[in-house]
């Protein structure tokens, strides 16, 4: 979730001092991942653990004791309170891919599914009804609130019988609060406890259990899959009818964060659960801190392999961190999701006393009344406080005197200050009214304590033309009203991070993007910090935390209208349909200014549920194709068996990363021409013919071979060839294009980019 107090992800890294025979070394916390396992059942392998563990301990007793979590279920592996050494010795022993330290990782934190034409479709006969039902999602997050009316299960019919999750109690929950639609519920709190000490050390209030004291889990998960529910808004903004994008499909909540905060050990032991269960979907809204560890030293890239291998697609948000090459959860078996608007603004303007208006945003709810005076935080510094000091009201900075029974007029220091405090910092003041100066004003709906508005620096300017001319200024905060059909719409939130992929650069990340800005869904009434001290059980938030359970949803849908789909299928059906173009017809722009944007913002492009249902071609590929993709990034046999269960070698003919029948094309480290291949599959009726269309890279010419595509019959597979041939160097950065196969009514689009760095293949 996108959060004011935390807008760029930060690492929080834990040791703790153990008695062990090396006196001078801090144990810390470990993730030993050993891949796929051949044991008849869980307690073999946590007795396997156990002797393998004991092996660079004192004794099994000592063994048993330093355990954190099993991985028995999915895949093999533990986490363990180790020092450095005994790490290192760990790493030798056979059957070991990896080990790597246990970290930190933070939460990427209604009308959406209206702009997504989402509601029309079951109507248009477009939408599976029946077999909804039996589409199970999984989502990792802070967990739920159960008594959400979005998690009403009338008219959802039996659990599906393959299902095999459970409804774990715990505080202030009880296997009664699973249902129909609540069909799992497990927490994980161990790897969280090692790292960061004792859950009530925090002060906050939480629950140990699945039980939501955070709201973000709620609020992704009603997204996904909450129930149809009349007459819902906050404050009555955005008002009407709450639902998720897939509305009959099922939920199964795996809590593995608290206070904003996960552990990676305890997010892979809910993946193995997760997998083991038997999700169709797997939704994470979380990730890294930038940049991302290489795949398979990173929880999530570990267990979205294994999903992948079985068939479930893992979605999850690319992250909040704003700038170039900070795109996480990049690996090309995830679906990576960025941010973007709808056609919806919260405005809440300022009157001045000149008559004129100032456009702000936020979410507020209160009304003054009347005007009252207006001063900049600088021109109110308390005695011995600076005046650039006191522009960024922080604590303790303004004087009440001048404050009194005023707006106060507020700046950031940086784009992490948190927003909320520096409304509560005027009220303790004496004021009575914040407005504050943020480029991220359209991006995230604030609330504050007292009557707030944010203002981007345009309207700034306007503001501050008033002040300098007008001897007792004067203005008003009106509460926030609901504005529709907006344009342009989507434009790009300001904090979603970008590629390139720092990984893998011929893979574009992120993959695709989604309504991420100011959405209404469920919260949980006990978490009141992001509202301002105000229990509400629906709120408005923004982040790529909101995006992804978008195409979650949609994804969810995808697996229903297409049960024998791959993961691989269903994300070449959503990327492949989107589109980079907003409603004003232009290319999708970016806030706050409409900034232009390449694929490295929108992968290829906002998100078409509709389209995508009905892709025309796809492309496929395998847990075969993903070994032969790390096989072009150096995995050895020995690592390749530890994945597979297979004693396998690299061919000695590589196939080059950007050859992964990937849906969109990539070239990061281009030297003269070069040929690029890909492989689609007919999914229609009948014979068709699909012909290519060529947007070219700057300075690249390009070829399409065959320049038709002529299928006789559904699930039919058919190669092409694109030869590229640079002509001028692209000076390190990249260069966009794309290429759309077209049979009249199917538009099957990729995105193209390339980094030429020599127009000769002998440069």
């Amino acid at each position: 979730m996108m959060r004011s107090s935390a807008l760029i992800a930060l690492l929080f890294l834990s040791s703790f001092a153990l008695a062990s025979n090396a006196a001078t070394s801090v144990a810390k916390h470990y993730i030993v991942y050993m891949g796929p396992h051949s044991h008849p059942d869980s307690e073999s392998v946590i007795r396997a653990n156990h002797e393998m563990l004991s092996s660079v301990t004192e004794s099994l007793d000592e063994a048993q004791t330093s355990v954190v979590h099993h991985y028995s279920k999915s895949f093999q592996g533990f986490s363990a309170l180790l020092t450095p050494e005994q790490a290192e010795q760990l790493s030798g022993k056979g059957g070991v891919i990896s080990i790597f330290e246990s970290r930190m990782i933070q939460l990427h934190t209604t009308h959406s599914w209206e702009f997504l034409g989402v509601n029309s479709l079951q109507y248009e006969g477009q939408m599976p009804s029946g077999s909804m039902f039996d589409v199970i999602v999984g989502v990792i997050d802070t967990g739920l609130w159960p008594e959400s009316r979005s998690y009403d299960d009338t008219g959802v019919g039996p659990v599906p019988e393959r299902f095999r999750g459970e409804c774990i109690p715990g505080e202030n929950f009880t296997s009664a609060h699973c249902n129909r639609k609540i069909i799992g519920a497990r927490y994980y709190y161990k790897g969280f406890e090692a790292d960061e000490g004792p859950l009530e050390s925090f002060n906050q209030t939480f629950f140990r259990s699945a039980r939501d004291g955070d709201g973000h889990g709620s609020h992704t998960s009603s997204t996904i899959a909450g129930s149809v529910v009349d007459d819902v808004s906050l404050y009555g903004l955005g008002r009407g009818t709450a639902r998720g994008g897939a509305p009959h499909a099922r939920l199964a909540m795996y809590k593995a964060c608290w206070f904003n905060l996960c552990s990676d050990a305890d997010i892979l032991a809910a993946m193995d659960d997760a997998i083991s269960d038997g999700v169709d979907i797997l939704s994470l809204s979380l990730g890294p801190s930038p940049p991302q560890p290489s795949y398979f030293h990173n929880t999530i890239s570990i267990g979205a392999f294994h999903a992948f291998q079985k068939g479930i697609l893992v979605s999850a948000s690319a992250g909040n961190s704003f700038f170039p090459r900070t795109a996480t959860n990049v690996a090309p078996w995830i679906l990576t999701v960025a941010a973007s608007t709808v056609d919806r603004e919260f405005t809440t303007n300022i009157y001045l006393g000149n008559s004129k208006i100032v456009k702000g945003y936020s979410l507020n709810p209160f009304k003054m009344g009347t005007s009252c005076g207006l001063i900049a935080g600088g021109a109110a510094a308390a005695l011995g406080i600076p005046s650039k000091n006191a522009s960024y009201c922080k604590n303790s900075t303004l004087d009440p005197i001048l404050v009194k029974g005023k707006i106060v007029v507020c700046t950031l220091e940086e784009l992490t200050d948190n927003r909320r405090e520096k409304a509560n910092t005027v009220k303790t003041a004496g004021g009575i009214g914040v407005v504050l100066v943020d480029p991220l004003a359209k991006d995230v709906g604030f609330q504050f304590a007292i009557p707030g508005s944010v203002i981007t620096p345009l309207g700034a300017a306007e503001l501050q033309a008033y002040l300098t001319t007008e001897r007792y200024p004067t203005a008003q905060i009106v509460p926030t009203t609901t504005v529709l059909q907006t344009r342009p719409a989507p434009t790009m939130g300001m904090f979603s991070s970008m590629g390139p992929n720092i990984i893998t650069p011929d893979i574009i990340k992120p993959d695709i993007t989604a309504p991420g800005i100011n959405i209404l869904a469920a919260w949980s009434p006990v978490e009141t910090i992001a509202t301002s001290g105000r229990a509400v059980d629906y709120n408005i938030i923004s982040g790529t935390s909101m995006s992804c359970p978008h195409v979650s949803a949609i994804a969810a849908i995808l697996r229903s209208a297409h049960p024998s789909w791959s993961p691989a299928a269903i994300k070449s059906a959503i990327m492949t349909t989107a589109t980079p173009m907003d409603n004003s017809k232009k290319l999708i722009g970016k806030n706050p200014n409409g900034s232009e944007t390449t694929p490295f913002d929108y992968g290829s492009g906002h998100v078409n549920p509709a389209a995508a249902l009905d892709p025309g071609l796809i492309y496929d590929f395998d847990s075969a194709d993903v070994i032969n993709f790390l096989c072009s990034l150096g995995a050895g046999p020995l690592e390749l068996k530890n994945l597979t269960g297979e004693l396998l070698s690299c061919p000695k003919n590589l196939t080059p990363s950007y050859d992964l029948n990937y849906p969109s094309i990539g070239v990061a480290n281009m030297s003269g021409s070069l040929s690029v291949h890909r492989t689609v599959t007919y999914y229609g009726q009948g014979a068709a013919v699909y012909s290519s269309y060529v947007e070219y890279p700057a300075g690249v010419k390009l070829t399409v071979n065959p320049p038709q595509l002529k299928f006789s019959q559904a699930g039919e597979k058919l190669t092409y060839r694109i030869d590229f041939t640079p002509y001028q160097s692209s000076n390190g950065s990249f260069v966009f294009g794309s290429l759309t196969w077209s049979n009249g009514v199917h538009q099957v689009r990729s995105p193209i980019g390339l980094n030429v760095v020599s127009v000769s293949n002998r440069d």
